[in-house]
Formats: C-alpha cells, structure tokens, sequence
C-alpha cells in the first residue's frame, strides 16, 4: 500500500516547516506594509536567495539547492500562506524561469545564468500581450534576424516580476507566416538597448507582486540567447506553463490554508449569545467542508507535482488542480470573511487581503475556461 499523496517524506516536511517558519517571522510582519505600497521589499528578496528558495532545482554544481520541482510547490505553498505575493514570486521564478532554463537551455546557457539565478538574479517570463491573453500564440511582439543578433519589437503585458527581474524569457515570432511554428523565445537581460520596463499595473490582490509591462524598440538579442531552437517558442511556452500552472495550484492551497487557520482560530475566540460561534453547528459544518474542499485541492496539487517529478503525463492533473484550487480558494476565503463578519471587511483583519489575492488564481496562467477545455479534450476528446 503506497503512502497517502499528502504525507511528505522527512525531508520533505523539514523542508517545508522551515521555510513557513521563515515566512512567519521575516515575511508576516511585512504583509501590510508591502500590500499597501504594492512592492516588495528589497531586504526581503535577498532573504529569499540567502534562504535558497530562489535556485531550488538549480543544480548544486551552480550553487543552487539541487532539489525536486515538489520542492518547489512545497515552498511556494509554504510562502504563500503568508503572503501569496511572495509565494509567486518564488513560483515564477522556479516553476516558470528556470525550470525553462534548464529544460531548453544550451549549456552556455546554463552556464551564464544559472549562477547568477542562485545568487541575486530574478527571473520573468513574458508572454501575454494586449491582444494575445488566453490565444497565447496571437504574438505580435517580432524578432527579425540581423547578423549574429535578433531584433526584437512588441509589447507584453501583465508580466509577473517585471519590476525585481533581470532576465525575462520573451516570446516572439521570427516568421509570422509560419503562425505559431515561427514562435521563438529568446532570454533578454534588463539593460539590452531598446529594452525597458513601462507601467506597472495597480492590482486588486497580490499587490505587492509587481505586474508590468515591457517594452521592445528595435532590441537587439545575441542568437546565443535563443531558448531552444528557432521556432519551438511555442512547444517551450505550452510545457514550461503545464509545470507553473501546478505552482499556482500551490499558491492557492497557501491562501486556502490561511484562511482556513484564519477562521478556526476567530471563531474559537468571537462570542455570541454567550458561547464561541464555533459553537454553533452551522459554523462547525461551515468549515468542516472548507478544510475537506483544503485537503482535496492539496492532494490534487501534491499529485501533479509528483507526477512531473516522476516523468510521467501530468497535463490533465495540472489542469485540473489549477482550477479545482483557485475555485476552493475563492470559496474558502470568502467564507473566511463571512464568520469574521464586519471585522471581515476590514483591512485591520487578514481575510480581506486573503479574499482579494484568491482570484488571480482563476484567470493567470491559463483561465479556468481554457483549463475546462484542456480537461474536456482529455477525457472528451
């Protein structure tokens, strides 16, 4: 009989408890502040390299932790229950950017990066563009082939990291005639001429994540920053996304858990009619069904990473955990604001901001519409 998904090996579980206990003493007293300001903070990102979070699956030979991508989930679950702004950070950067890296980079890729990944360097992955959201490949940022370069002209939008990252993977077409087969990713460092970050976006919840938008004039790109091969872009964005899409998973049974644990412990301490409201059946019942709902999306979560790890078909589970998750997430948190009552609504109470970091969780990397149809082609056809 094989061990439940849920139960972590020793290491897995000492992994994990050590980065929520960092999360709980060096991110939580943070929160609000960064929430309010909508930034992060700089001392913060040099905590989360020092801490090792930032280089999980790269390689020890590159000074990184050389663990699994479930310790990746781990972690960003771990961060997330304190703050999800931090916890996607750290997911961008692991389960996007270098997990990209790694699978599709050249040695002297590696070589150059990796290093720098597990030091102070911050990854972003650009994709969205204003008319290219959920039809990921309607790009209309070009790359045109000049010498030993490309130059690249476009715009992205909503890029996650945009204002702490200096690597982006940017996507773009090298011939827009081919459609999706001319689609190319190249690793562009902030500082390239014709390269620059524009406006970054004031965001409803993850707030202190910053979202930006990234501007190419005339970028020149050296050929030997081409991610994969010319015109795989795609086949890199589409696996690189089917891993990250677990990373929010993650993300979201971090909010879940928070509000969860928000709400039991108000509800043992809030009287009325005399007694704890936990008390009453109807909110007994009320979040018996939320931590089964919690345990579930966990479960989800924990099997599409295992699978990845194990190097077998996880489309289907990444799809569905993203969405199952992000649902229970926004379910969760809702109800969190619900037995708070009016101290729900409050700022000066945690669930608010756990109610308004839970919906991202439906619409980025990939919509729950887009993940239903994944789904449906799996098991439909």
């Amino acid at each position: 009989m094989t061990a439940p998904l849920s139960r972590l090996s020793e290491d897995e579980k000492l992994f994990a408890d050590s980065v929520y206990e960092f999360a709980d003493q060096e991110i939580r007293p943070l929160v609000r502040e960064m929430d309010e300001h909508a930034k992060l903070s700089k001392d913060l990102v040099k905590k989360l390299f020092d801490l090792g979070v930032m280089a999980i699956e790269v390689p020890e030979k590159y000074n990184g932790a050389g663990a699994t991508f479930f310790h990746s989930v781990l972690a960003v679950e771990a961060l997330s229950r304190v703050d999800p702004s931090v916890g996607v950070f750290v997911d961008v950067q692991n389960t996007l950017f270098i997990n990209a890296l790694l699978k599709w980079g050249s040695e002297d890729i590696k070589d150059r990066y990796c290093p720098k990944l597990a030091v102070d360097t911050v990854g972003a992955y650009a994709l969205s563009e204003a008319g290219s959201g959920s039809d990921a490949f309607a790009l209309a940022t070009r790359a045109k082939e000049d010498g030993d370069s490309y130059v690249l002209t476009g715009r992205k939008l909503w890029i996650t990291n945009g204002n702490e990252a200096n690597i982006f993977i940017v996507l773009a077409n090298v011939n827009p005639d081919a459609g999706y087969r001319g689609i190319t990713a190249f690793l562009v460092e902030r500082g390239m001429p014709g390269f620059s970050v524009g406006k970054k976006e004031d965001k409803l919840g993850i707030r202190a994540s910053s979202t930006c938008e990234l501007l190419l004039e005339d970028c020149r790109v050296p050929k030997a920053n081409i991610l994969g091969e010319v015109g795989k872009g795609y086949k890199v964005a589409m696996e690189t996304l089917n891993e990250g899409r677990i990373g929010i998973g993650a993300q979201m049974i971090g909010v879940s858990r928070a509000a969860l644990d928000a709400m039991i412990a108000y509800t043992k301490e809030r009287k009325q009619f005399g007694k704890a409201i936990s008390e009453f059946q109807a909110v007994r019942h009320q979040i018996a069904r939320a931590a089964i709902e919690v345990e579930s999306a966990k479960l989800m979560v924990y099997n599409a990473a295992r699978l990845r790890d194990a190097g077998e078909p996880f489309l289907n589970e990444a799809a569905m955990c993203k969405v199952y998750s992000s649902e229970v997430a926004e379910r969760t948190t809702s109800l969190a604001i619900n037995l708070f009552g009016g101290n729900g609504f409050v700022k000066e109470y945690p669930v608010e901001k756990l109610w308004r970091d839970a919906k991202i969780g439906q619409i980025y990397e990939g919509t729950s519409n887009l993940q239903l149809e994944t789904i449906a082609k799996q098991i439909i056809g």
